[in-house]
């Protein structure tokens, strides 16, 4: 592991200079470009004091970072699905540690999806097939193939499918909340 370039990475993250760092441990400008371009290496108390300053510690920095999955299978994907037919696929697997969850709904013909309560964040929808209608506390909306629709969730809301035919609805909410 190259312990420099790992401090430099974090530095930059954080928006420092190598002259901020070394003001913030006590260390020289010199020491912390040396100990960036791997010609010095830090005793383990200096490595404590520069991660601790960089906002980190010792095991956070040398744990192994897994490689975040950037695709999906069809395979990866999460299914949960109601006896009356309502469908949800979580599109990204671990979504609930991310800032967004994408979904695919799957709303059969005279159903209506769970409702759900406000809560903080945002929501959005794209209708892939068929028609639902987005009740957002008292009102409601009917949204089309090819239409979506926005919305801070400061009401109960749920969707419905009043149609003849099955509906898709691509589904982003965030923090995640299905």
């Amino acid at each position: 592991m190259e312990i420099g370039g790992k401090i430099k990475q974090l530095r930059l993250q954080r928006g420092l200079t190598q002259e901020e760092l070394a003001a913030r441990t006590e260390l020289t400008k010199g020491f912390i470009s040396q100990l960036e371009r791997e010609l010095t290496s830090p005793s383990i108390a200096t490595l404590m004091d520069i991660l601790e300053a960089l906002g980190t510690d010792v095991a956070a920095f040398f744990r192994e970072s897994q490689e975040e999955s950037v695709t999906y299978s069809a395979d990866d994907m999460f299914v949960k699905e109601e006896p009356d037919g309502y469908t949800i696929r979580w599109l990204v697997t671990s979504a609930q540690k991310n800032a967004l969850e994408p979904i695919l709904v799957t709303l059969p013909a005279g159903v209506s999806g769970a409702e759900d309560d406000p809560h903080e964040g945002e929501e959005f929808g794209y209708v892939l097939s068929g028609s639902v209608t987005l009740t957002l506390g008292s009102k409601k909306y009917r949204v089309k193939k090819g239409g979506s629709f926005y919305f801070r969730p400061t009401r109960v809301h749920y969707l419905t499918n009043g149609g003849k035919t099955e509906a898709h609805v691509l589904w982003v909410s965030t923090p995640p909340s299905f």
